[in-house]
């Protein structure tokens, strides 16, 4: 039971971009895709997700090809945030959030009781429910991140996509996003999400895959596949290994010519001792 691609092949208008890829995302866990701009790490969530069908290979969830399931049936399995929404307009965060629910609505489409606890329950998570009755349209593009991560958890799928969900979110949310993921793993989904920052993804994700230029350069743990080599190999850059003195994780530390190694340790979040970020 799980997600997996075989012999992948995918790209646009005829063009090839991802190379016979065949991987399995660990079931229960946090993957993050990692790899430089242009790797197509988003291209092959759009492809997991139905957004872009194959050119050739397969794609399973669960044992069943995506593309043959009920587009009720897929969206009651898996869930996306693409990296870029369509932002409507008029409309609240609560009503956006609401629209997370629709491949459980009956024919009428209203939600039901269970419906709207959930919609409260993940506007509280995302801390969107203090701009519930905000128009979407008029927020910050941060704010938008949160109200359309809400709408996603709010689907409550086993499998959860997200394409590069950090964008536009300040430090503090970006740590309340990476510890959403983890609740997510803990309630038995299973979490794939792009991610750029190398120390997030080793802090808070099982499992790495590592692509450059549509092919798969390596997977496993932080530990395993975040080593001088490969960091060389596909981001170009001197950088070694160690151990955050916070979280006792796995740590890139980069080297720039010969000058200090620097890192950053990624603070507390403050809403964790009740403060909330705007």
């Amino acid at each position: 039971m799980a997600l997996s691609v075989k012999n992948l092949k995918a790209g646009y208008g005829g063009k090839e971009a991802i190379h016979d890829l065949t991987t399995t995302i660990p079931e229960g866990k946090i993957t993050a895709l990692i790899g430089p701009n242009g790797s197509c790490k988003s291209t092959l969530l759009k492809t997991l997700s139905r957004l872009l069908p194959p050119m050739a290979g397969e794609a399973t969830i669960d044992g069943k090809p995506i593309y043959q399931m009920s587009p009720r049936a897929f969206s009651r399995r898996l869930s996306l945030l693409p990296q870029h929404q369509l932002v409507p307009e008029g409309i609240t965060v609560r009503t956006l959030v609401g629209y997370g629910r629709s491949p459980y609505l009956n024919l009428w489409g209203s939600l039901g009781k269970e419906d709207e606890q959930i919609v409260e329950q993940v506007m509280a998570a995302t801390h969107t429910d203090i701009i519930a009755d905000k128009r979407v349209d008029q927020l910050s593009g941060g704010q938008q991140q949160r109200a359309f991560l809400a709408m996603t958890l709010a689907q409550e799928t086993p499998y959860l996509l997200l394409d590069e969900p950090t964008t536009y979110l300040d430090l503090n949310h970006q740590v309340a996003l990476m510890e959403m993921m983890a609740a997510q793993r803990d309630r038995g989904a299973t979490v794939v999400a792009v991610l750029h920052d190398l120390n997030q993804a080793a802090r808070y994700c099982d499992h790495l895959i590592i692509m450059k230029d549509g092919a798969l350069m390596g997977e496993g743990s932080p530990q395993e596949v975040l080593t001088a080599e490969m960091l060389a190999k596909v981001f170009r850059v001197s950088a070694a290994q160690h151990v955050c003195p916070e979280s006792g994780k796995p740590m890139v530390v980069v080297k720039n010519a010969g000058l200090t190694e620097q890192m950053v340790v990624l603070p507390d979040p403050g809403w964790k001792r009740g403060e909330k970020a705007a």
